[in-house]
């Protein structure tokens, strides 16, 4: 038997977010027209009280209070997949690294195009910031939810790291 998902949805900066989760940890976050849409979502309940905390903090994420989330996680992967997502939770905020510098730090260097389409499968969005990752030439590379919200997060970080 399945844990029963909840989702809800809520504007942001960068246009509609849906969030899940299980009751006890964030499944996803979901941008609109996102490649890898929540297909976990089919079948879930609608209720935002589960995934309040999660709101809260994306809301102050996006108004430049909060740098660091401190939420339940449980993104459904690979464990190749959960290691690279557990590496981006460990680049700093305001902070950028390659697919490279990500495959050396889960002791993998040779893994670089597997970094990247890890980090393409994401679910957990902006909690989980594969939105800092970049090419290895600084350039901004594919972004599940378009290179205009990469451009926006990696901004809004940046400015809040000026200030």
């Amino acid at each position: 038997m399945h844990a029963k998902i909840y989702f809800t949805e809520f504007a942001s900066p960068i246009g509609r977010l849906r969030l899940t989760g299980d009751g006890a940890a964030i499944t996803g976050v979901f941008m609109e027209s996102e490649r890898h849409d929540s297909i976990q979502a089919r079948g879930a309940v609608r209720d935002a009280a589960p995934l309040r905390e999660a709101q809260r903090q994306l809301e102050e994420y996006f108004a430049g209070e909060r740098r660091e989330f401190s939420l339940e996680l449980a993104a459904a992967g690979t464990d190749f997949q959960r290691q690279v997502w557990q590496a981006l939770r460990e680049i700093p905020y305001g902070v950028t690294a390659s697919y490279g510098d990500i495959a050396k730090r889960i002791r993998n260097p040779n893994a670089v195009r597997a970094v990247g389409l890890a980090n393409g499968r994401n679910p957990i969005s902006i909690i989980v910031p594969c939105h800092r990752v970049i090419g290895a030439n600084g350039s901004l590379t594919g972004y599940g939810g378009g290179l205009e919200r990469k451009s926006f997060l990696l901004a809004l970080e940046k400015r809040v790291v000026a200030q």
